[in-house]
């Protein structure tokens, strides 16, 4: 089994929908056996600028994470199909064993 990791920010779109929603229903309508997306309280990328929204209020992003598993060939085809329509974001995969 392979799981993919893809990183976004909160607030991105495609389109008019989130990206975070389109990402799932693509997901779906490619068959993927599960998924998650988390929401992290803070982090930063390559241009080290920490995002780290305020308890009460902030405009600053938070990342996201969405993640999901399924066979290899799957995985691969499926980021793909995502490559084709989504450039941006910072995709890892990695083996996973199903217990």
């Amino acid at each position: 089994m392979l799981q993919a990791q893809i990183f976004i920010d909160k607030d991105e779109l495609k389109g008019v929908k989130p990206l975070h929603e389109f990402i799932m229903n693509l997901l779906i309508d490619n068959g993927i056996a599960g998924a998650t997306s988390v929401m992290g309280y803070s982090g930063f990328g390559r241009h080290h600028r920490l995002k780290q929204p305020s308890r009460l209020f902030s405009f600053i992003e938070a990342s996201t994470l969405i993640t999901f598993v399924d066979s290899e060939e799957k995985v691969k085809t499926t980021l793909s199909v995502l490559r084709e329509q989504y450039r941006g974001g910072f995709i890892i995969t990695h083996r996973v064993d199903l217990w």
